[in-house]
């Protein structure tokens, strides 16, 4: 067990360039195996989930190249997948599980995903409904609704699918399977979950389509596809890792921190959204767009906080974040209310409760709810020993707590970051002087 010790920062100064976006570098690993030609990836994020990603797409046959950063991957075509020898081992990655899951429904060779322990307890019934609706032939070895997951070879057909759940992972494993299914595939969520398979579908030139209703539900549809075709991929940086730095500038007194080539797509910041209704002292610069995706620069200074209420739709822009702004809501003034966030339970861990001991253990006043949490802010906290449970998001929130609490704390199997950002704590102490 890996324990990093954590002490209280007065000021955090300087420039970072966060690693590139989890979600768009899954995908465009996935997209550039199954298009024609080669798709080089810059920026992209070599962290464990991704990698167990590219070890994947290896094992079907995927001719795939990393070097610095930089990822070069020479596409097999749609139809070009090999059966693979072995199982495809997914590590904890939920992503390259659900989404692998809707391409695999559609070849032509059985295979079977399975991961680690946490991945294997986390719910895929989500994706194996509609696949299974579609003609897939998907099944839960141990028949508890989880991986390990057998896949068999079926014919598909285009459905229209109404899913229950805002989820990305959902609706990308289905409009991946339409691609290989008989006619249009659609999936209606209840809210526009983030928006990455879509508009990098489009790109690779895929028939797709995607609409807001009035009513703030939303339809994605994908015509079959005979071939996409590769293109260079610039990832931006990725907000869920920005945001631990962003909020480290917000409550450490005296910082000023410059977090450079953020991705601001509208599905994912919601965080930056809730920063500002909390009174957070930050503004853009630079704003670019490459690919669809928007991009820049936020400068972030310290200022206090208050409370507020993050509901609704704004949940699945900011699911991720909802640690870390639990931790700002802890250091402001008044209370913050999180509600409609029951996906946190099927998380890495079940975040309610994770987050719910820690804050408790620093000395926070925080009640669960069935589908949040209650933070009556503005209690001094303080150090103490965090229990991150293999959770990368869990153990980068309490670092941040940890910068701001009075006194030591410890983090309990820290390593567990190298899953998103394996250089998180090296780069925080450079930002603290250290």
């Amino acid at each position: 067990m890996s324990v990093r010790d954590i002490h209280p920062s007065r000021q955090l100064k300087g420039e970072i360039l966060v690693p590139g976006d989890k979600s768009i570098s899954h995908r465009a690993v996935m997209f550039g195996s199954l298009a024609k030609g080669d798709t080089r990836i810059s920026h992209f994020l070599s962290g464990a989930d991704c990698l167990s990603t590219i070890s994947c797409f290896r094992k079907m046959g995927v001719p795939i190249e990393m070097e610095k950063g930089q990822v070069l991957v020479h596409g097999n075509g749609l139809h070009g997948l090999r059966a693979p020898e072995e199982v495809l081992d997914t590590g904890n990655s939920g992503t390259t599980t659900r989404l692998i899951a809707g391409i695999l429904a559609g070849q032509s060779f059985p295979s079977v995903l399975s991961g680690d322990d946490s991945l294997n307890s986390r719910p895929m019934g989500r994706i194996m409904t509609p696949l299974n609706q579609m003609g897939a032939h998907i099944t839960s070895i141990r028949e508890n609704g989880c991986a390990p997951l057998r896949i068999e070879p079926g014919r598909l057909h285009g459905i229209h699918y109404t899913s229950p759940v805002a989820s990305a992972q959902v609706k990308s494993a289905v409009l991946l399977a339409g691609l290989y299914a008989e006619g249009e595939t659609s999936v209606t969520e209840p809210a526009l979950s983030r928006n990455h398979t879509e508009l990098m579908l489009q790109g690779f030139g895929a028939s797709l389509t995607s609409t807001v209703h009035p009513d703030g539900t939303a339809t994605a549809s994908v015509l079959p596809c005979s071939e996409l075709f590769a293109r260079d991929i610039r990832v931006p940086g990725d907000i869920s890792s920005a945001a631990y730095f962003i909020a480290a500038g917000l409550l450490t007194p005296g910082s000023e921190i410059l977090v450079r080539n953020v991705g601001l797509n509208p599905t994912r910041a919601g965080f930056l959204t809730v920063c500002q209704n909390m009174g957070a002292k930050l503004s853009l610069q630079n704003k670019t767009t490459q690919g669809g995706e928007e991009m820049a620069d936020i400068l972030v200074s310290s200022g206090p906080l208050h409370g507020t209420v993050i509901e609704g739709s704004l949940i699945p822009s900011l699911i991720d974040e909802i640690p870390i702004l639990a931790v700002m809501a802890a250091f402001a003034d008044g209370t913050t209310v999180i509600r409609d966030a029951a996906e946190l339970k099927v998380k890495e861990t079940n975040r309610i409760d994770t987050v719910t001991e820690n804050l408790s253990a620093m000395g926070a006043d925080v009640t669960p709810t069935e589908d949040g949490m209650i933070i009556r802010g503005g209690k001094a906290l303080h150090g103490a020993q965090i229990h991150s449970h293999l959770d990368h998001r869990i153990a980068m929130a309490f670092t941040v707590a940890a910068l701001a609490a009075d006194g030591p704390s410890s983090i309990l199997d820290s390593q567990c970051v190298d899953v998103s950002y394996p250089a998180f704590f090296q780069e925080l102490d450079a930002l603290c002087g250290r």
